[in-house]
C-alpha cells in the first residue's frame, strides 16, 4: 500500500505503527473505514491507483482535497 500524503499523516504501509490501519488525516488516530483511490495523471499511468485511508469524519475532507485537483478516482469501504 502506498504511504499517505505528508500533509495528512502517517504512512499506512509496512513502516506504519502497529495496530489496525488508521485514517490518513493529519493527527487522526481513528481506524480506517474508507479507502480513497487516486492518482496524479501528470505522474502516474491511468491504471495506477494510490491509496489514502479515511475514517467517517475525514472521508469528505480528504476526498475533496483529491477531487479539486482531479486526482480522486474512487471511494470504497475499507476492508483489511
Amino acid at each position: 500500500m502506498d504511504t499517505a500524503h505528508p500533509l495528512f499523516g502517517t504512512p499506512t504501509g509496512p513502516e506504519s505503527p502497529a495496530g489496525p490501519p488508521k485514517c490518513s488525516a493529519k493527527g487522526c488516530r481513528e481506524s480506517a473505514t474508507w479507502t480513497l483511490l487516486w492518482n496524479n495523471p501528470k505522474l502516474h499511468t491511468p491504471d495506477r491507483r494510490k491509496t489514502w485511508l479515511a475514517c467517517d469524519e475525514h472521508r469528505d475532507s480528504l476526498s475533496q482535497f483529491l477531487a479539486v485537483r482531479g486526482f480522486l478516482k474512487d471511494t470504497e469501504p475499507f476492508s483489511a
